[in-house]
Protein backbone atom coordinates (compact mmCIF):
# COMPACT_ATOMS: atom_id res chain seq x y z
CA UNK A 1 0.00 0.00 0.00
CA UNK A 2 2.66 2.79 1.08
CA UNK A 3 4.23 1.68 -2.38
CA UNK A 4 1.57 2.48 -4.28
CA UNK A 5 1.06 6.14 -2.58
CA UNK A 6 4.84 6.40 -3.00
CA UNK A 7 4.09 6.05 -7.06
CA UNK A 8 1.11 8.36 -6.98
CA UNK A 9 2.98 11.26 -4.93
CA UNK A 10 6.30 10.68 -7.38
CA UNK A 11 3.42 10.87 -10.63
CA UNK A 12 2.04 14.30 -8.55
CA UNK A 13 4.77 15.75 -8.71
CA UNK A 14 5.99 14.87 -12.08
CA UNK A 15 3.20 16.48 -13.48
CA UNK A 16 3.31 19.48 -10.84
CA UNK A 17 6.79 19.66 -12.89
CA UNK A 18 5.58 20.01 -16.14
CA UNK A 19 2.87 22.44 -15.28
CA UNK A 20 5.42 24.32 -13.42
CA UNK A 21 7.79 24.45 -16.56
CA UNK A 22 5.07 24.61 -19.18
CA UNK A 23 3.75 27.61 -17.23
CA UNK A 24 7.11 29.03 -17.57
CA UNK A 25 7.68 28.86 -21.13
CA UNK A 26 4.46 30.36 -21.84
CA UNK A 27 5.38 33.29 -20.61
CA UNK A 28 8.37 33.44 -22.10
CA UNK A 29 6.69 32.82 -25.45
CA UNK A 30 4.19 35.69 -24.20
CA UNK A 31 7.49 38.35 -23.84
CA UNK A 32 9.20 37.15 -26.96
CA UNK A 33 5.60 37.84 -29.08
CA UNK A 34 4.50 40.77 -27.70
Amino acid sequence: MGNLLYTVAVILIILWAIGFVGFQVGGIIHILLV
